[in-house]
């Protein structure tokens, strides 16, 4: 086994796929180990020599390391689109990934925040200095569209579509997609850019939307802890991260009769079948309403 396979397909991932440097390295973690693992074994010097047997004992071995069946799950899939890779590639002839099945797993609903909540947290940013117009805006933002935090912090002044009142967003894989933005969020996004933003570039003008308080692109680190600070600002106590305000996007559309196609096109997600678990969501939160108020609950 040679290192240059791997290099291989991390060039097609990046170059090819368009995926970002944080979910290349993701990949590349989980096929280090593997590839780890690979070496040791007698009998295998190419990857033609490997075989289904060394494939389930690698993951035998993850599972005997006390790795969850989510992780176990995730370290197949990108192990299934390596073998795929090296097959279409002509580097191998067979994939002996092909006929083995992922550990089943239980599928967590998404942890969102009350429209209460969502009030108390909007509300959290006092003032009317740069900092917190810029807060204000960049919450508003989050919940009225639905968008990751990284799409948020990526947000060029160009992909502002203020006069039709929407955000051109490049989520996963660089796909493009038109994102309504919502009267209420727009006004404040807009007295942001008349009175906050000019403040906050100080070394120059730059093309994010949100800089941070030095003028320069910010981190999501950066931007999880405003977050983390407003949420205890606004006394919510538990726990809050910046996918909450996606989920509850999702969420609090569905309740409210949206089309779930609809949703998915704003969310941007490729596969209808990632949206739907926003429809569990719903069904679990009846089921309760259902036993809270129906006198045989």
């Amino acid at each position: 086994m040679t290192d240059a396979l791997l290099d291989s397909y991390l060039d097609y991932l990046t170059i090819e796929k368009g995926l970002s440097n944080n979910t290349v390295s993701a990949y590349y973690r989980d096929l280090s180990g593997y590839f780890a693992f690979l070496k040791k074994q007698p009998g295998i010097a190419s990857a033609a020599d490997i075989s289904r047997s060394d494939l389930l004992a690698y993951l035998t071995g993850l599972r005997h390391q006390g790795l969850a069946p989510r992780t176990r799950a995730r370290v197949l899939s990108t192990l299934r689109s390596f073998h795929r890779f090296l097959v279409r590639e002509n580097h191998v002839s067979h994939d002996p990934s092909a006929l083995i099945e992922s550990p089943k797993i239980l599928r967590a609903l998404p942890k969102l925040l009350s429209a209460q909540e969502v009030e108390q947290l909007l509300a959290a940013p006092q003032g009317d200095g740069k900092i917190a117009l810029r807060d204000r805006a960049m919450l508003e933002v989050l919940y009225a569209t639905g968008i990751r935090v990284s799409e948020l912090i990526d947000l060029r002044s160009a992909d502002l579509k203020l006069d039709i009142g929407c955000l051109t967003v490049f989520g996963k894989g660089s796909k493009q997609r038109l994102v309504p933005l919502g009267e209420v969020a727009l006004e404040i996004v807009q007295e942001y850019l008349q009175n906050g933003r000019p403040k906050l570039l100080k070394e120059g003008p730059i093309e994010a939307v949100f800089p941070n308080s030095r003028g320069r692109h910010m981190s999501r680190q950066g931007f999880w802890k405003i977050l983390r600070n407003h949420a205890l600002a606004a006394g919510i106590n538990r726990p809050v991260h910046p996918h909450m305000l996606r989920h509850s996007f999702a969420t609090h559309l569905l309740e409210n009769g949206a089309d779930l196609r609809a949703v998915q096109s704003m969310l941007g997600h490729a596969d209808i079948s990632t949206t739907q678990i926003y429809t569990h969501v719903l069904q679990e939160r009846l089921k309760q309403i259902h036993q809270q108020y129906h006198p045989r609950g």
